[in-house]
Order: structure tokens, then C-alpha cells, then sequence
């Protein structure tokens, strides 16, 4: 079981779920996020910063280092919090884990009416949208994460 939590952007116009692996870390080690409206008023810091496709997720790094003893990794960097799923998207990006759920029933409505074109529906949905995020850049899809 994995915590989830929402947080609304630096200028509230949008927000983004997030999933925290294994429980380890809180909603705490999450600074400030900014949509791609209000990331561009602002410099990126890679020592505290994760860039995914306009959105910016700054982290608390001070608190983040509370929680090293909790994971197997070298250093905790922003990419090693958010690309092992420590505290990352609920989803592959802002507002995923509601699409993706709203695709899938429309696919699924298919199962009674024609079983042979849901599995392939199913089938050619999932490769395609694979390939969709990642021809839009997003990060979990480059990097091949999962939930």
C-alpha cells in the first residue's frame, strides 16, 4: 500500500497526485510544485528540482535526507526520489490517474459487446499510449517507470 496526496501549484491553477513508494516518505518532502504556467517565472535548481515536461516538483532536500536510511541508494538526488517512485506522479503525469481510468472503462464496455476487439483494443491502447508520453516527454514514460 502506497500514500497518495494531491497539492495544488505555486500559482493554483492546477495540481498534481502524488505516490510515495513503500509509505517511506510524506507530502512534507514536497516544497512547492509548479504547473508549466508558473514554472516559467522561475530557475531551476537540479539539486533540489525534478523538470518533467513543464512541470516543476521542488523538493525538500533537508527533509528528504531524514530518509536515507530507508533507501538503498547511493545518494538521494531529486531523480532518485522521483524515477524509484519515492514521492512521484500518481500516474505518468498530473492528472493521469484519472484519465487513464477513464480510457480503460471506455475500452472495457467493449468486453461484453465483442471480447476478441477488447483484447486487442486493450492491447493497441496500452502500446499507444506508451508511445504518445513518450513522444511528449514525459519522465516516466522515457525511464520506462511504473507503478
Amino acid at each position: 500500500m502506497c500514500i497518495a496526496c494531491e497539492k495544488r501549484c505555486k500559482c493554483g491553477c492546477q495540481s498534481a497526485a502524488f505516490h510515495f513508494r513503500d509509505n517511506i516518505m510524506s507530502h512534507e518532502v514536497i516544497k512547492e510544485l509548479y504547473c508549466p504556467f508558473c514554472s516559467s517565472d522561475i530557475t531551476v535548481d537540479p539539486d533540489s528540482m525534478i523538470v518533467d515536461n513543464g512541470w516543476v516538483i521542488e523538493y525538500d532536500m533537508e527533509r528528504i535526507d531524514f530518509y536515507k536510511n530507508k533507501i538503498a541508494a547511493a545518494t538521494l538526488t531529486p531523480g532518485v526520489v522521483f524515477d524509484e517512485g519515492y514521492c512521484t506522479w500518481h500516474g505518468m503525469y498530473p492528472g493521469d490517474h484519472h484519465e487513464s481510468v477513464r480510457e480503460r472503462e471506455e475500452i472495457a464496455a467493449l468486453a461484453k459487446k465483442d471480447p476478441l476487439l477488447y483484447l486487442k483494443t486493450i492491447r493497441s491502447w496500452a502500446t499507444e499510449r506508451i508511445t504518445r508520453l513518450q513522444r511528449e516527454g514525459w519522465r516516466k514514460a522515457m525511464n520506462g517507470s511504473v507503478e
